[in-house]
């Protein structure tokens, strides 16, 4: 079957719009025709070759549409299912075993190596092969050939060409708040960084209580957007010393924080912004490598806490459908972060996104 895929051939250079084959599903995949999918930070890292994954390749890992062939080994949907497909897990490693997929042994193998677990793709054009399967899905293309581990059933009456994003950056976000961190009603809670992630954490801030919810961002117009879907203050570290204000406002520092941002510097200031006993998550990518520097002293002898969070430690199954009821009940709007682009256009919404000008664009296919 041939389908239209977006691929990426080299580092840094837009993704090409290209006919290729795309092979029937095997008795324990299934072939989604894909409506719409969201744009992700992850993805413009993996185009840039900031991480391993093999060229040719067609990204795209918030895929949201409507199955249209199940293999023999497939009972969890069904032919003309509204799905969403999320992140790619092995299913059967002792982080699975124990429900915290995304902490899969395998998750950066079955992510971003682009490949199925025997080492095929999928996808080709003529003799070449294209790779595929990049988180479970590489929904940047017409069709996308998922697993049952990583498709999620949505109700019939959820706006599918909106849903994509709660795959990953939006799930990520409000994960992180409400199954990592567990910020509870009356707590305070900073997020650093006010893009997709960050703006899904303070809307789940807000959702469970939270009576001080703070939006540290050097970009104004995010703040703005911070306020409106729920934070009762913003700082600009550009303007004023983001911890000094933080210790102003909550009097003691912060129940929690999370950093978005993957930098370093951000990362420490965040955790000096904890009170007694606070926790401080981290999500964001930054270059192998990285280290984080900490006043021990302080870190140590108030009992803080840091932590890595992947996926909002979420399980997609129950997480996602729940943010879809939360959004059709008016108490999650991240429809407010949401651009849309046509599909001959994705390499418009990815310059939009790395240039700030959308927050989370979506391509929806024609």
């Amino acid at each position: 079957m041939q389908i239209t895929a977006a691929v990426a051939r080299s580092q840094g250079a837009d993704l090409s719009l290209e006919t290729i084959d795309i092979e029937e599903p095997r008795d324990n995949e299934i072939l989604v025709k894909v409506v719409a999918t969201g744009v992700c930070h992850t993805d413009i890292v993996v185009r840039d070759g900031m991480l391993p994954t093999p060229m040719p390749v067609v990204l795209g890992h918030e895929g949201a549409g409507i199955v249209e062939k199940v293999g023999r080994g497939i009972s969890k949907v069904k032919e003309g299912d509204k799905v969403v497909m999320t992140f790619n897990s092995c299913g059967h490693c002792p982080s699975c075993q124990d429900h915290h997929i995304s902490y899969c042994h395998e998750f950066f193998p079955r992510n971003f190596f682009a490949t199925r677990a025997d080492g095929t793709s999928a996808l080709s054009k003529g003799s070449e092969t294209v790779h595929g399967n990049f988180f479970g899905q590489s929904s940047f293309a017409t069709h996308a050939i998922c697993h049952e581990v990583n498709v999620v059933k949505v109700p019939d009456s959820a706006p599918l060409e909106l849903m994509g994003p709660l795959a990953c950056g939006i799930q990520t976000g409000a994960g992180a708040v409400m199954n990592a961190l567990k910020v509870s009603a009356g707590k305070s809670f900073a997020v650093f960084g006010s893009g997709s992630v960050g703006l899904s954490a303070i809307m789940a801030a807000k959702v469970v209580g939270a009576t001080t919810i703070i939006a540290v961002d050097m970009n104004d117009e995010r703040l703005a957007m911070a306020r409106e879907l729920g934070a009762t203050h913003t700082i600009n570290p550009g303007k004023a010393d983001a911890t000094a204000e933080i210790m102003a406002i909550t009097g003691h520092g912060l129940n929690f924080a999370l950093d978005t941002t993957g930098i370093s510097s951000v990362i420490r200031n965040a955790v000096m912004a904890l009170a007694p006993m606070g926790t401080c998550g981290i999500l964001g990518a930054s270059a192998m490598g990285t280290e984080i520097h900490l006043d021990e002293v302080h870190f140590m002898s108030g009992g803080r806490r840091l932590m890595g969070i992947v996926e909002g430690e979420s399980n997609p199954d129950t997480f996602i459908p729940m943010l879809a009821e939360l959004y059709a009940q008016g108490r999650f709007p991240f429809d407010k972060l949401v651009n849309f682009y046509d599909f001959a256009d994705i390499n418009q919404a990815i310059h939009d996104s790395e240039n700030g000008k959308a927050i989370k664009p979506i391509v929806r296919m024609q």
